[in-house]
C-alpha cells in the first residue's frame, strides 16, 4: 500500500502534493522567495477579493456600515481599489443620505416642471440656448452637454452622447456608447435648426444673454479666469438676477483661488434655487479645491441625492471617497480633523450635521428600498421634502403639494399669437406640418416618414448632404418631443387636420383588396416560407408601409411581359424583418391567401392591384369525397416516394430552404387552399412557372391533384432512367 509512504514523506513533499490556492491578485509584488511566501500571497489575494465581493453585496443590500468594514479590511490586505470599483458603495451612500435628510424625487421633479417653462433645458432647467436634440428625442442646451453634466437623459434614462462618454470609454470606466452616440460625440453637438430658430424668434433677449454666457464658458474652458471674471462682472451689472452668470463668476473666482467670493456667489444661487444639483456640485468643487474634503463630500452627495445621474458628482465621490481603516471611525475622525469651512462659507448649508457621521450607522431599509438599490434606482417612496427659501428642508406627508418651490427668475411661457407661424413647423420635404418630427444628428428636422423615404434612396441628409449612415444603421428615429409638444400646444387645429390626412392615407394603405402592394418577383404559395432580400428603394418603402399600417401583408406575383405582372398571385405575411446597416433588409414571409388581379395600378414606384381572393370549391357528395380522398392518398404516396428517391444533395437543399414536407391532413377541405403538402411540393418541383401559375389559379382540389400526379409521373420516369 502506498498510503504509509505518503504519510512518512517530508513536510516539503506534503506541501508540493497538497492542492494550492489559485494565484490571483498582486502576488508578484511579494518578490522571489520560498513556496511559503507565494502561498501566503495567494491566500491573502483570495482573502481580499472575497472581502471586496462581500462589501459590494452588503452595499447592494443597503448595509452601509458592514460594506465600509469589508472594504476597509480589504484595503488593509493590499486590495487595489480603483475609483470605478466604488459605484455600488456610492449608490448606497446616496440612498442613505436621502433617507437621513428626507430628500426625494418629487420636489426635484416639481422644480423641473416650474423652472424654465416652455423652452427650458432638461438638464440645467435654464433657457434652452443652442438646443441639441439627442438620439432619444429629448433636447438639452449645448452648455449641459459640453460640460458633461449628465450621463443619462433625465426623462428616459437613455445614455447621452457627449464627449465624456468617449473619453471615459477610453479609460474603461463606462460601457462603450452605441454607434450613433459615438458618431455624435465625434462630430460635435449640432444645434437643432428648427428649435434654435424658434428660440431666436420668440426669445431674442434670452438668446443673446445665453450666447454671452457661452462666451464666458469658453474663457473658463481655456483657463482664462481673470478675463472671465471681468466679463462676468460686467454682464451681471447689466443683469444682476442671471443665475448662470453667477455660477460662471463663482468658477472664475475659484480658478483664481478666491474661494470665499466663489462660495458667496454659489450661496446666492442656492438661496434662489435650492434644488439645482449643479450648484451643489460647483460648491463642492470649490470646497474640495480649498481643502475642505468632508464638506465637499457632503455637497457631492447632496447633488446626487437630487439627481442620481449627475455624472461629475458621482465621479468625484468615487475618486475622493477613502475607505476607512476599521468601520467608519477613521472617516469621522478625518472629517473632525479637517479644517472647518465656516471661514469661507458664510451661509449655513442645509442639514449641517456631519455627513458620514449620520450615514455610517446601518439604516433600516425596506424590501422595496433594497430592491430599488439593486436596480440602481435610488428613490424615496415614503416621504418627500419641501425646500424653504432659507435653503433648509422640511418633510411633508404624502398627498401634500409643495407651496414653495423656487424657480428661475425668468420663465419662458406663453408666446404672443402674432409670433406663431405655421410655416416655422413645416417639413422641408413634404411642405406640410410636421407629423412625428425627428431630428437628425446634423440638426435638421423632418417628418419621420419623409426622412425614411429619403434614406431609402441615399444615406445622406436631404438638406446638408451630411452622412447619416450611423443614423440609418441605428434606426431609432425617435420623435423630437419638444417640437411635438410645441405643435400640440400652439397649432392644435392644424395638427388635427394633419392627423386626419395621415389617418386617411394609412386607411388607404391598409386596405387588403384595393390598391394592394404587389412585389413583382417570383411565385409564392400558401403556407410555404418565402424569404426575401429587399434592396430597391420602392420595395423598402412598400415593406415599411406594410409594417406601419399593421397589415404586415403584400401580394407576390411573377413578372409578365405584357401586363407587368401575372393575373394570379399569393399574399405574403411578414413574420420578421432584419434590417441591415446600409438600409437593405432580409424579410421572412410565409404564403397566405391566393388572389386574382382585377385592376392594376402604381403607387410611389411600386405596383398595386385591386384583387379578389380565391378559395377551393368544396365537394358535398359522399361518393365524390371518397373518390377525392383515394386520389389524394395515391398522389401523396407518390410524392413521398419521389422525394425519398432524390439524391441526398438535392434532398438536403430542399429541406434547408423549404423545411420538411407537411404531413397528410385528415380533413381535405378544412382550409380554403386545400392540403399544405400540395403547395410545398409545387414549390420544390422544377416546373415551368407558367405551369405552376395554372395550378395556383385552380379552385378545384381534384384538378390540382391530377396536375400534380402528371408532374410526379413525368419526374418519376426520369428518376428510373
Amino acid at each position: 500500500m502506498s498510503f504509509p509512504a505518503v504519510a512518512r514523506s517530508s513536510s516539503r513533499g506534503n506541501r508540493e502534493m497538497a492542492p494550492r490556492p489559485r494565484s490571483r491578485g498582486r502576488f508578484w509584488e511579494v518578490g522571489g522567495g520560498s513556496g511559503d511566501r507565494l502561498e501566503r500571497a495567494a491566500a491573502e489575494s483570495e482573502r481580499w477579493e472575497l472581502l471586496l465581493r462581500r462589501g459590494e453585496l452588503l452595499a447592494l443590500g443597503g448595509h452601509l456600515k458592514g460594506a465600509l468594514e469589508a472594504y476597509a479590511a480589504a484595503l488593509r490586505r493590499g486590495a487595489p481599489v480603483r475609483p470605478e470599483c466604488l459605484g455600488t458603495l456610492v449608490d448606497c451612500l446616496v440612498l442613505n443620505y436621502r433617507l437621513r435628510h428626507g430628500l426625494g424625487w418629487s420636489a426635484a421633479r416639481a422644480a423641473d416642471a416650474g423652472a424654465g417653462g416652455l423652452l427650458s433645458c432638461l438638464g440645467c432647467r435654464g433657457f434652452l440656448s443652442e438646443p441639441v436634440t439627442v438620439p432619444c428625442g429629448h433636447s438639452y442646451c449645448r452648455r449641459c452637454l459640453r460640460r458633461e453634466l449628465r450621463a443619462r437623459c433625465r426623462l428616459c434614462r437613455d445614455r447621452l452622447p457627449p464627449a465624456a462618454a468617449a473619453a471615459a470609454d477610453a479609460e474603461g470606466t463606462t460601457p462603450r456608447p452605441p454607434p450613433l452616440a459615438a458618431a455624435i460625440a465625434a462630430s460635435g453637438f449640432r444645434t437643432s435648426v428648427v428649435l434654435n430658430h424658434l428660440a431666436e424668434k420668440w426669445f431674442p433677449s434670452q438668446q443673446e444673454r445665453a450666447r454671452a454666457a457661452g462666451r464666458l464658458g469658453e474663457l473658463l474652458h481655456q483657463g482664462r479666469h481673470r478675463e472671465a471674471l471681468a466679463a462676468a462682472g460686467e454682464a451681471l451689472r447689466a443683469e444682476p438676477s442671471n443665475l448662470t452668470l453667477k455660477i460662471y463668476r463663482a468658477e472664475s473666482y475659484a480658478g483664481l483661488g478666491e474661494f470665499k467670493a466663489a462660495i458667496e456667489d454659489l450661496n446666492a444661487v442656492l438661496f434662489q434655487l435650492p434644488s439645482w444639483p449643479e450648484v451643489y456640485f460647483r460648491k463642492g468643487k470649490v470646497l474640495h479645491d480649498a481643502g475642505f474634503l468632508g464638506d465637499a463630500l457632503q455637497l457631492f452627495l447632496q447633488c446626487l441625492a437630487l439627481d442620481e445621474d449627475f455624472a461629475p458628482a458621482k465621479l468625484e465621490v468615487e475618486k475622493n471617497e477613502e475607505i476607512p481603516e476599521a468601520s467608519a471611525e477613521p472617516v469621522k475622525g478625518s472629517l473632525n480633523r479637517a479644517r472647518s469651512a465656516q471661514a469661507i462659507n458664510s451661509t449655513e448649508m442645509p442639514a449641517r450635521e456631519d455627513c458620514l457621521k449620520r450615514v455610517s450607522s446601518e439604516p433600516l431599509l425596506s424590501v422595496q428600498e433594497k430592491g430599488a438599490l439593486l436596480k440602481r434606482k435610488l428613490s424615496l417612496s415614503e416621504q418627500d421634502v419641501i425646500v424653504n427659501e432659507d435653503g433648509r428642508n422640511k418633510l411633508k406627508k404624502q398627498g401634500e403639494t409643495p407651496n414653495e418651490v423656487c424657480t428661475f427668475s425668468l420663465t419662458y411661457g406663453d408666446i404672443p399669437e402674432e409670433l406663431i407661424d405655421v410655416s416655422d413647423f413645416e417639413c422641408s420635404l413634404c411642405m406640410r406640418l410636421f407629423f412625428e418630427p425627428v431630428t437628425t444628428p446634423c440638426g435638421h428636422s423632418f417628418c419621420k416618414n419623409c426622412l425614411e423615404r429619403c434614406l431609402d434612396h441615399t444615406p445622406y441628409c436631404p438638406l446638408c448632404k451630411e452622412s447619416l449612415k450611423e443614423y440609418l444603421a441605428d434606426r431609432r428615429y425617435c420623435v423630437t418631443q419638444l417640437l411635438e409638444e410645441l405643435i400640440v400646444k400652439y397649432l392644435p387645429d392644424e395638427l388635427s387636420e394633419r392627423k386626419k390626412i395621415y389617418d386617411e392615407e394609412t386607411a388607404e394603405l391598409s386596405h387588403l383588396t384595393k390598391n394592394v402592394p404587389i412585389f413583382v418577383c417570383t411565385i409564392a404559395y400558401p403556407t410555404v416560407p418565402c424569404p426575401l432580400h429587399v434592396f430597391e428603394p420602392r420595395y423598402r418603402l412598400m415593406i415599411r408601409r406594410s409594417i406601419q399600417t399593421g397589415t404586415k401583408q403584400f401580394g407576390m406575383c411573377v413578372s409578365d411581359t405584357q401586363n407587368g405582372f401575372a393575373d394570379y398571385g399569393c399574399m405574403l405575411q411578414i413574420r420578421n424583418v432584419h434590417f441591415l446597416p446600409d438600409g437593405r433588409s432580409v424579410v421572412d414571409t410565409v404564403g397566405g391567401k391566393r388572389f386574382k388581379v382585377l385592376k392594376r395600378g402604381m403607387k410611389d414606384g411600386y405596383c398595386t392591384a385591386d384583387i379578389e381572393y380565391l378559395e377551393d370549391v368544396k365537394v358535398e357528395n359522399e361518393d365524390e369525397i371518397e373518390s377525392l380522398r383515394q386520389l389524394h392518398d395515391l398522389v401523396y404516396s407518390q410524392a413521398c416516394s419521389w422525394f425519398q428517391n432524390l439524391r441526398d444533395r438535392f434532398r438536403s437543399q430542399i429541406l434547408q430552404h423549404f423545411g420538411s414536407m407537411p404531413r397528410r391532413e385528415e380533413n381535405l377541405q378544412a382550409t380554403p387552399n386545400g392540403p399544405a403538402w400540395c403547395w410545398w411540393l409545387l414549390a420544390v418541383l422544377p416546373v415551368d412557372p407558367r405551369y405552376q401559375l395554372s395550378v395556383l389559379s385552380m379552385k378545384s382540389l381534384k384538378e390540382r391533384l391530377t396536375k400534380i400526379q402528371h408532374i410526379l409521373t413525368y419526374f418519376s420516369r426520369d428518376q428510373s432512367k
